[in-house]
């Protein structure tokens, strides 16, 4: 794997630091919808208590500790090359060396970098009940004519807005499940093959987008074969890129550290000039 070199902001009254990470809750629709669903339950509490609902216990300290269930692909997460792409051993379509990289042999200076936010429309062709709009290479040609050619190193970030779904209860419907499961509602903008190979070429190694994947609703293998077959990670389900502003934030998102891992939930946040405040939207 490619190891960047990085040189993280010092710490002064002109940078702020802006959360970019969707919060946990069982109420919320963090979870693929076709996954085991996150779940946390309070295995100790300071004293006994007794509740129709939740009763509580005291049985090992005066303390209070949970224990969760939690798939590795839940919330702010990022995507490892062996998600998608078999070991050579396999022998199965796509196998190849890279997918015996997993969540814990990635460099931590991969997922820190210059933040390039590229902003999607609302009305991105291809949208329909079950099927995302597709962010294409022209798409991105276009936008690089207009903001710079993206460069090696940069961490491109896809700003469709989609995380204003992401609500408690039946409000979160709209979020992933009315997209891949009833086929209902529309799916979330996602780059296509073509579009992912255009940043590959740039030298960029890591993508995130505050979508619920990087793949489609309806074609989601495509694009992951194009990025991590290169070796490039996805950092998907963000929050609040509305925050940054287009260039000069610097990006960062830390990851567990799971061994064997396909992926693994972290925080993700992001440095950004104070002076950009009022330039973001």
């Amino acid at each position: 794997m490619d190891d960047y070199g990085t040189d993280i902001p010092a710490r002064d009254s002109t940078m702020r630091v802006v959360d970019l990470t969707l919060l946990l809750a069982e109420e919320l629709p963090g979870t693929w919808p076709t996954h085991m669903s996150y779940q946390q339950k309070t295995s100790n509490y300071f004293t006994d208590v007794d509740d129709q609902t939740s009763a509580l216990r005291a049985t090992d300290g005066p303390y209070q500790t949970r224990w969760l269930l939690i798939d590795e692909h839940t919330g702010t997460h990022f995507d490892a090359p062996a998600h998608f792409i078999p070991e050579p051993k396999t022998g199965l379509p796509h196998a190849a060396e890279i997918g015996t990289v997993t969540a814990e042999q990635i460099p931590l200076t991969q997922f820190i970098g210059p933040a390039v936010v590229i902003d999607i429309p609302q009305d991105l062709p291809g949208s329909a009940p079950g099927v995302s709009p597709t962010i294409t290479q022209e798409f991105l040609t276009a936008w690089e004519r207009n903001n710079g050619e993206l460069s090696v190193g940069d961490i491109v970030l896809f700003r469709t807005g989609w995380d204003r779904y992401y609500l408690p209860g039946g409000a979160g419907l709209d979020y992933c499940f009315r997209a891949l499961v009833t086929r209902d509602g529309p799916g979330w903008p996602a780059p296509d093959a073509r579009a992912m190979h255009h940043l590959i070429d740039r030298g960029v190694r890591c993508v995130g987008t505050d979508g619920v994947s990087m793949g489609s609703s309806h074609d989601g293998a495509g694009v992951h074969y194009a990025g991590l077959e290169a070796g490039a990670v996805f950092i998907e389900a963000l929050g609040h890129l509305d925050e940054l502003p287009v260039k000069g934030a610097f990006f960062c998102f830390a990851p567990l550290k799971v061994a064997r891992g396909s992926g693994a939930p972290g925080r993700a946040f992001a440095w950004v000039p104070d002076s950009d405040r009022q330039k973001v939207g």
